[in-house]
């Protein structure tokens, strides 16, 4: 079973439908657990520290996250879809702007 439909398709609207970093925040108060957000920032976090090249036990030690989570975040920037370079070099450009 694949994961994207319409259902997932209309996700990814409404999330790009959101202006700025407040209804962000709204939208994935509603739409997430405590737990679900915190999970997928530190995934971003642990992406960001691979990729500037930080040491797996330095990434845990920063972020608490195991280094089976910090492998499943390291495959994904090696062999994945490219999601969280794309989002990496977005924030990179943004914070230079």
């Amino acid at each position: 079973m694949t994961y994207r439909n319409e259902a997932t398709d209309r996700l990814c609207k409404a999330i790009l439908s959101l202006k700025n970093e407040e209804e962000c925040y709204a939208f994935l108060d509603d739409a997430c657990t405590v737990k679900e957000l915190i999970e997928i920032a530190q995934r971003l976090e642990v992406a960001r520290l691979l990729n500037e090249k930080k040491s797996y036990q330095a990434i845990t030690a920063e972020t608490g996250v195991s280094s089976a989570t910090i492998g499943r975040v390291n495959r994904c920037l090696l062999y994945g879809s490219g999601g969280y370079r794309t989002a990496l070099e977005r924030l990179t450009e943004e914070k230079n702007d």
